[in-house]
């Protein structure tokens, strides 16, 4: 379409916008002059859409134009200048199309690199000229013109704009779904879709556009990862410490600011299912590619990234007296609630960040060791160097605004009593889980996760009186809480330990790779972690192509396959969830020799030399580990640290725990073995002595001394 005439087309909508068509071009025209910059270019185009005039407001869709927006800026070295943005009512159907063709379609080269972003709504519509099937359409700020007639950009228009880009590196997010659940949602969560029109009708520009558009010539195969892999799944919002994000977003945005441009994509989208359903959100991000070579292709290379150095953030602006702000989007989103002041990160040059405050992503710091002719500036990117958590952290307990007033006072009166739970109203503050009613039974009442998937053996009897229904949870409770302590020590984007672990299912002559996790920050270039995608990898990719929580069937025999790459002993303990009720860990016990003595056995730690490699449970115990049923789901956190768990063990045997065949069994004490955890983690710590300013009340682990590996699979 000649751009004389598009603009002609949309006049009367950029009017209504306050948009000039004089002024329209100009803005075309400033993108224009940036074609005289040396290739290869990075483009993107930004969507996010909050304010629907016909719709309840999203929340989250702003910030995850930002959290793009800075990810290219300082990750992948994109251009402000190249950074075009449509939020809210900017992002009508006309200037997203509009927008498309002048800031991409008519600047980019064969060498350049484009991304394409879209937060908001997505729905589903009937064609005229395809009855049998619905058609997925993005909702555009401007989507609904009359009772009948809907203004959507199809998903199938994207698709071939995308397409019509003269060059392979073109990359699309979409944190968006389709399908609209007619079940009751818990309250406070927000999903990105809304429901289909019946009586709806595409608008004709749009149905004309999409004729001139199939009438081009693909020019590229587009790489488009999505929010969901299900038709039936949603696309949710997730209100974190300060901030809303779409989960898919932040997920996605947080693994690429700390990962290495070796990784594929199947891999990074493995990471990030796994950091979204340690959300407590069962939704599983997609893949779609046409290249036939797809492994070689998918590499987040697609994007050229800027640097081989991994961060958790990069400096915003410099202030004075030794002071800057900071983003932290590196940061798992757990994490990044209970990052506490004095915190340290640093420089690629050596100073180091001290960290004094922060508010949602952004934060403000001190700068330490600041030599003239170093002076810290704006764009610099910083890594994790001390991670300092309170020792006063709760479980948070959201209480759906569904459920009456008077047994909302009941409930948070019944919660007062079981220490350590803090209560907020669903969709006010960040929460870890939701207490309220069975969408079908409301007479009944049980715990959700943020998901609003129901936690199982939660739920009472028949018109249980709430308060009855909270002490019937108070025992549970601890161990959630403790599950919660422990992830908060995930670091493999961070840690300087070098180790790489592998769950495997023992069959035939080799293991088959379930699932791998591999410190990144102390791989200085790529070639390590090329090497370690090669051969055996390779059944691993196949499953991470999937995109969905792996699956272990019922009898098979596991292992973890442990490596130690260091050049330091490391320590090991491995603490689990199963099925976010259970407490598990794995007890390394040793049978006396001696006949005569008790039969209880005794624990020991399990150690790796350096360069060794450890088969766990068969090198510790002896022993097998055998899958048993019924089905579950289970996550695992495998803890390394340069010092002896000592606490830890003390605190194993102090309890009862199970002297039983199985290497992994149930943990009776779980909040007392996460708190001596953490503390195993802070004695490692060789800082302790150099932060005489940090409060007492705190954890302080130091990066250089452990590492924390997360695996989540299921059980069918």
């Amino acid at each position: 379409m000649k751009r004389r005439s598009f603009l002609q087309r949309i006049g009367s909508i950029l009017a209504v916008l306050g948009i000039t068509e004089t002024e329209w071009l100009t803005l075309g025209d400033r993108y224009y002059q940036a074609l005289a910059q040396p290739n290869p270019r990075k483009l993107a185009l930004l969507i996010g859409i909050n304010q629907y005039p016909q719709s309840p407001y999203l929340s989250g869709c702003l910030t995850d134009v930002e959290l793009q927006t800075e990810l290219l800026m300082h990750r992948f070295g994109f251009l402000a200048s190249d950074i075009l943005t449509l939020t809210d009512e900017q992002a009508s159907r006309e200037s997203i199309e509009a927008a498309f063709l002048e800031h991409l379609g008519k600047q980019v080269k064969s060498t350049d690199v484009v991304v394409f972003h879209f937060s908001g709504y997505g729905t589903r519509i009937q064609l005229e000229t395809s009855s049998d099937t619905l058609q997925n359409a993005l909702v555009p700020a401007n989507g609904y013109q009359s009772e009948t007639i809907v203004n959507y950009v199809l998903e199938e228009t994207l698709l071939l704009l995308l397409r019509s880009l003269p060059t392979e590196h073109v990359t699309a997010v979409l944190d968006t779904s389709y399908y609209a659940p007619t079940t009751a949602q818990l309250a406070g969560s927000r999903i990105r879709a809304r429901p289909e029109l019946p009586e709806a009708q595409l608008a004709a520009p749009e149905l004309d556009f999409l004729q001139q558009l199939k009438t081009q010539k693909s020019l590229s195969h587009p790489i488009v990862l999505s929010a969901t892999s299900n038709p039936k799944q949603v696309a949710r919002e997730v209100l974190f410490s300060g901030f809303s994000a779409g989960l898919f977003t932040y997920a996605l945005t947080q693994y690429f600011w700390e990962t290495t441009p070796a990784t594929t994509i199947q891999v990074s989208l493995d990471h990030v299912r796994n950091s979204m359903q340690q959300l407590g959100n069962k939704q599983y991000p997609n893949l779609a590619n046409e290249q036939k070579n797809q492994q070689a292709a998918l590499t987040i290379e697609n994007l050229l990234l800027d640097s081989n150095i991994g961060a958790e953030g990069a400096i915003i602006a410099i202030k004075e007296e030794g002071k800057a702000n900071l983003w932290l989007g590196g940061l798992p989103p757990k994490v990044l609630e209970y990052y506490g002041v004095n915190s340290r990160l640093k420089l690629l040059t050596g100073e180091e960040l001290i960290l004094r405050s922060r508010t949602g992503l952004t934060a403000k710091a001190q700068i330490s060791q600041i030599e003239a002719a170093n002076s810290p500036q704006a764009g610099q990117l910083f890594q994790e160097s001390v991670r300092v958590l309170p020792r006063s952290i709760n479980l948070t307990v959201a209480l759906d605004t569904r459920l009456e007033r008077i047994e909302r006072v009941d409930a948070t009166s019944a919660f007062a009593g079981v220490g350590r739970i803090s209560v907020v109203v669903a969709g006010e503050q960040p929460a870890d889980y939701v207490f309220g009613k069975l969408p079908q039974t409301s007479s009944r009442y049980g715990l959700f996760s943020l998901g609003g998937e129901l936690i199982p053996n939660t739920v009472g009897e028949i018109e249980e009186a709430v308060k009855i229904a909270v002490q019937r949870l108070g025992p549970k409770l601890p161990t959630l809480l403790a599950a919660k302590l422990w992830q908060l020590t995930e670091n493999q984007g961070s840690s300087h330990l070098q180790v790489k672990a592998t769950l495997e299912i023992i069959s035939g002559i080799s293991p088959r790779i379930v699932l791998q996790r591999e410190t990144v920050r102390t791989l200085n270039t790529g070639t390590s972690l090329k090497k370690s995608l090669s051969s055996r990898d390779d059944s691993a990719n196949r499953l991470y192509s999937a995109l969905s929580t792996p699956t272990v069937s019922i009898g098979s025999k596991m292992q973890y396959r442990v490596q130690n790459n260091s050049d330091r002993a490391v320590y090991l303990m491995l603490l689990g969830l199963k099925n976010s009720s259970t407490a598990i860990a794995f007890y390394p016990w040793q049978t006396s020799q001696d006949a005569n003595t008790a039969t209880k056995p005794l624990l020991k730690q399990v150690v790796i030399a350096p360069g060794e490699t450890l088969i766990l449970p068969q090198n510790i115990t002896a022993s097998e580990w055998v899958i048993s049923g019924p089905a579950y789901e289970s996550e695992h956190q495998l803890i390394f640290s340069t010092s002896p768990f000592s606490e830890t063990l003390k605190a194993l045997e102090t309890a009862k725990y199970p002297a039983g065949e199985q290497p992994i069994g149930a943990l009776v004490n779980p909040l007392e073995i996460a708190q001596a955890l953490l503390q195993d983690l802070h004695n490692a710590s060789t800082v302790k002595a150099e932060m005489n300013g940090t409060a007492a009340d705190s954890y302080i682990l130091d990066v250089n001394n452990w590492a924390s590996l997360s695996f989540s699979y299921q059980v069918g």
